[in-house]
């Protein structure tokens, strides 16, 4: 009896049920399939198994992945150069995913001071309770960070640029140091999108993206990456992965994988605009500083030039000494293009003011904003900040 035999020959009840595809199979297409599902069925129980490895030993369970996160996963292996990935639900999961791979009891960690405020946050609060030690450092502390490695150091996390204050790490010598005591190094590199900054030519043990930002693109999904060197950062991770459920929705990563196609198309414009809105900002008296990594003024912009393809959307700046928390804020309240809101990396124009930040060099007090530059008409952009400016000045 055949197949369809059979199944026409089942209660209509039955034939509800039934998951055998019916249509005819062979059906080729430019997207990649949105596989949703949690089990995973087998031909026989011989088969059955329960390996989150499922890259090399075949589907399991859908709580390790779906062809479509996979799939996912293997492009941006590809893309970045690496051993293997992991989809994660978010970059703070992302995070925590390395973290607890190499961290445990009594371990002492080293992380940025201009790090993702999330990190510090789980350092400070999830870690400690945990007894690891995490010290902030000076993200520009390049080849001195020997010093500050311990016996117990178990992880050095490098984030390049820094978030808001977009300081530029030394990561090749970072790297020599950490690994001449056998520490492995984790990078956020979110900003290059994994393509701007070369982790793994740099030497960098494992990095990570918040794919929410540059390759979903559009701030309508939440993901995360997590990218492997080589097979022992893989064997470091993988366990943990599983042993944290982290499952993705085939869907996030569907719009994922639709972000890639135009991820290079959105930073080439990216970049244009802002960097031509970055030295617009330069030139005006209401500003003191500029934090964009491809102007001389951002920390780091030597090691920039030498080690990134490019520059992307986001980047800060600092008012003028005579500027009050009030205006700043009627600043930011002013503007209408840009919309006020946290991330960064997706096609609308963002705007927030970062009254207190945690930087031992650096009083930035009241005077820091954070821009996220989008597809708008730069021009546009430029007029909306100029309109903002004279807003808090009494300019016309």
């Amino acid at each position: 009896m055949t197949t369809n035999e059979a199944i026409s020959n089942m209660d209509w009840r039955t034939k509800l049920l039934n998951p055998t595809p019916l249509a005819r199979p062979g059906f080729k297409s430019l997207a990649t399939p949105t596989y949703r599902g949690s089990t995973v069925v087998f031909e026989k129980q011989s088969d059955v198994t329960d390996d989150w490895q499922q890259s090399q030993n075949g589907y399991s369970y859908g709580l390790y992945g779906t062809p479509t996160s996979l799939e996912l996963a293997a492009r941006l292996s590809n893309l970045e150069g690496a051993h293997h990935t992991f989809i994660v639900p978010g970059g703070q999961a992302a995070i925590a995913l390395v973290y607890l791979a190499y961290c445990k009891a009594g371990s002492h960690a080293l992380v940025p001071y201009s790090a993702y405020g999330p990190n510090r946050e789980m350092a400070a609060d999830l870690l400690k309770g945990f007894s690891v030690t995490v010290e902030a450092y000076d993200p520009m502390i390049g080849a001195g960070i020997s010093s500050l490695i311990r016996e117990n150091t178990s992880l050095i996390w490098c984030e390049s640029p820094g978030s808001v204050t977009m300081e530029v790490q030394d990561v090749p010598a970072i790297v020599a140091a950490a690994h001449a005591r056998n520490v492995p190094v984790a990078l956020d590199n979110t900003y290059s999108a994994g393509v701007m900054f070369d982790a793994f030519k740099h030497g960098v043990d494992v990095s990570i993206q918040a794919l929410t930002k540059y390759v979903g693109g559009h701030s309508d999904l939440l993901l995360g990456s997590v990218s492997a060197r080589d097979e022992q950062a893989y064997a470091a991770l993988g366990p943990i992965y599983r042993q944290l459920g982290l499952a993705v929705s085939p869907d996030d990563c569907s719009f994922a994988l639709r972000g890639l196609q135009t991820l290079d198309v959105r930073l080439e414009r990216l970049e244009a605009s802002t960097l031509k809105i970055a030295k617009w900002l330069s030139d005006r008296s209401e500003v003191e500083v500029v934090f964009h990594p491809a102007l001389p003024s951002c920390p780091g912009h030597e090691i920039w030039k030498r080690d990134f393809t490019g520059s992307t959307s986001v980047f800060s700046f600092r008012f003028d000494k005579e500027f009050t928390a009030k205006q700043v804020i009627d600043f930011v309240d002013a503007l209408q293009v840009f919309k006020i809101g946290l991330s960064w990396g997706g096609v609308t124009s963002l705007a927030v003011v970062y009254p207190s930040l945690d930087r031992p060099k650096d009083d930035h007090g009241h005077r820091l904003v954070r821009l996220n530059v989008g597809l708008e008409a730069t021009d546009d952009l430029i007029t909306d900040l100029s309109a903002a400016f004279n807003h808090v000045t009494g300019g016309e």
